[in-house]
Parts: C-alpha cells; structure tokens; sequence
C-alpha cells in the first residue's frame, strides 16, 4: 500500500519532457493523451496553471475521487500538485492511489465474469510534481506552450498570497 514517503516525484523539467511529447503526439494525430495533470489548488488556483491540467480543488477531492479514478483509468501517468506539492498534492495523490486500488478488485472481478463495460485500467505511474505550481512558474510561468492564464504581478515575490 502506498503511503507519504513512497509517493514519487517528478521535476518540473521531467514534467514539461512529458507534456510537450504529449502535445507533439496529438498534433501527429494521436489523440489519446497519456498524461493527466491534477491540480489541488483551491483560492490559490488563481494566477495560472500548466497547459492541459484539470483543476480539482483539495476540498472537493473526497466527493470527486470514485469520478476522478475512473476518468484517469486509461492514462500512463497522473501527476498532482498544489501550491508547493508539500501538503494537499501529495495528500491528493495518496488518497488517489487507495482509491484506485479499493476499486481495482472490483473491475477485475467484473472483467472475468464477462461484464464488457467493466473499466479496464491501465497500469499506472502516479507522481507529485516536484515543489509545486511555485516551482513550475519560476521555470515555465511565461511559456504560453506549457502555462495558461500566468499572472506574473501575482508571483513577484515567488508565492502568490
């Protein structure tokens, strides 16, 4: 079982490899992207967020996991994040991961007895970007091909708050 200290993390540099590449695939036609980015941010979504990412805020995580699980069933890998991926990030991807594998018995179970509507998910890596949309910001704030909605007035003492 996953706990805190065997979550992986992921660079901002790894993540912005990863996403670029998947930009690149679906403008060749692939149009089955294998990342998903989740952000926790609450009131601090504010003032940008990486290219592509979906917004789930920390304080409606619990009500939305079951929905979440499912939705991400079909990607290679999951990255999460909050502000500095210190708290509510890696505490979003751990409960994630028990989520995903209380109801992994279940879809196998249905898969075997034949049920074709049975998600059939793919094995997954799950990671936490490395210090947070703070950290992402410093490196890709301004890259319009990995950062949408930037405000940097708002980050101009390296944290907005």
């Amino acid at each position: 079982m996953a706990t805190i200290g065997t979550l992986q993390r992921l660079s901002a540099t790894s993540l912005s490899k990863l996403i670029l590449a998947a930009q690149e695939a679906a403008a060749a036609g692939d149009s089955t992207p294998s990342l998903a980015i989740i952000d926790v941010r609450d009131d601090d979504y504010i003032g940008g967020h990486i290219k592509g990412s979906q917004n789930v805020p920390s304080r409606t995580l619990d009500a939305m996991l079951p929905t979440l699980v499912r939705q991400l069933q079909d990607k290679d890998t999951v990255v999460f994040h909050c502000a500095l991926s210190q708290q509510r990030g890696p505490s979003a991807a751990l409960r994630y991961l028990r989520e995903r594998e209380r109801l992994l018995p279940t879809w196998n179970a249905r898969a075997r007895e034949g049920d074709d509507d049975a998600p059939k998910p793919k094995e997954q890596k799950v990671y936490v970007l490395d210090r947070g949309f703070v950290g992402w910001q410093e490196l890709f704030g301004t890259d319009e091909r990995l950062t949408e909605g930037y405000r940097p007035e708002l980050w101009k003492d390296g944290y907005w708050g």
